[in-house]
């Protein structure tokens, strides 16, 4: 009775063996070394401008050094003019190398993306100048702007000008010629970008458009333009940081010259800190610049609606 009485147990299901943690935190341990390498690198120059930013700090002068807290920014804004000079400059700098390379960039773009014969030595020409260094690239212009061997000189003999000219000593003429000379470097990098979003174009696009009639015009407003937005934002922002911080070719060229006239924010704080010594105050005008570019790199994003549906 009591056997009958009994049930029988089910048998209890096999235990699931736990998944060691270690697979999962492999990828996080192979990465490691190069995450706490490349935040010894990044986090340790900023924290200590942004600690240099508080201080009296001069090699030659150790005898002013000490806490300054906010003196050095109060000096930037009420009492530097200088500051204020560069900074303008800085902008307008900034706003007609972008605006110019984004233009010509994106026309090169839809050249070479066209076909045609010759089409890949016609691109390698236009990329070209993108793989020559900033140095290098001053170098080659400072020859091209020597008053004696340069474009001057032949202008000089074809009647236009006159001889000993150097458009890098003029005041009147040397903002174009750093523009023109930054254009040859910067205009690449645009062209690049925006030929390389293009290819991803679906042409059907284009033969729909060509089907209802709408113009050449037509179909790069609404069609490419659209289609290039991301890369076009992506490609402006990164180009205005970079020309902000633009300091080697400037100082090459003209050292920020002729009477200042040429002298970025980041020049001026490569000078201050280098030839003047002043850590201090170098590390304060690298805190403003960093939170100004910050500031507008959000604005610029948010405006731009970088990464949302276009319409």
């Amino acid at each position: 009775m009591a056997q009958a009485a009994a049930v029988a147990k089910p048998p209890a299901p096999p235990r699931r063996r736990r998944a060691s943690a270690t697979p999962r935190r492999l990828p996080y341990l192979l990465i490691a070394p190069a995450a706490l390498l490349m935040l010894g690198f990044i986090a340790y120059p900023v924290i200590s401008v942004f600690y240099y930013s508080l201080q009296n700090y001069n090699p030659t002068k150790p005898w002013r050094n000490g806490y300054a807290g906010f003196d050095n920014f109060v000096h930037a804004f009420t009492e530097d003019p200088q500051f204020w000079q560069t900074l303008t400059f800085s902008a307008q700098w900034v706003v007609v190398e972008v605006g110019l390379q984004l233009l010509f960039g994106l026309a090169l773009a839809l050249i070479v993306n066209q076909t045609f014969v010759g089409r890949g030595l016609g691109r390698a020409l236009v990329f070209s100048p993108w793989a020559v260094s900033g140095v290098l690239t001053s170098a080659i212009w400072v020859l091209l702007y020597n008053s004696q061997t340069g474009i001057t000189r032949y202008l000089a003999d074809l009647g236009i000008g006159s001889y000993g000219t150097s458009w890098l000593s003029d005041t009147s003429t040397v903002f174009p010629a750093a523009v023109v000379a930054d254009l040859w470097r910067g205009v690449p990098f645009f062209a690049i970008l925006i030929l390389a979003d293009l290819q991803s174009v679906s042409k059907d696009l284009y033969e729909a458009a060509e089907v209802d009639g709408a113009s050449r015009l037509k179909q790069f407003w609404h069609i490419t333009l659209p289609h290039l937005k991301d890369a076009i934002v992506l490609s402006t922002l990164l180009r205005m940081v970079w020309e902000f911080n633009n300091v080697d070719l400037l100082y090459t060229l003209t050292g920020g010259g002729p009477a200042g006239e040429t002298t970025t924010l980041p020049l001026y704080i490569a000078n201050t800190s280098v030839d003047a010594h002043n850590f201090g105050y170098a590390s304060a005008l690298t805190t403003v610049a960093f939170a100004i570019l910050l500031f507008c790199s959000i604005v610029y994003l948010r405006l731009s609606k970088f990464g949302g549906e276009t319409k």
